[in-house]
């Protein structure tokens, strides 16, 4: 099987198994370091504690993407 064949086989996989496909192959790539994991778990979670008790200002995904396109389209 060419490359090309099975990125046309992945691409026709739900997304949610397209999901599990692309993590497989990132995780091969940068095999999981379990305490680098939990660094970033620990910062995940006092950034939802301050969303949730409203220190940050949450911004909607849309409005960031649109911001960076305009900075890397010009």
């Amino acid at each position: 099987m060419k490359i090309k064949d099975l990125i046309i086989e992945a691409e026709a996989l739900p997304m949610e198994e397209r999901a599990i496909v692309a993590d497989s192959l990132l995780r091969s790539l940068n095999h999981p370091d379990a305490e680098f994991d939990k660094k970033w778990a620990k910062v995940a979670h006092l950034r939802q504690q301050e969303v949730r008790e409203g220190r940050v200002e949450t911004i909607p995904g849309e409005k960031v993407f649109e911001n960076l396109w305009k900075i890397y389209n010009q």
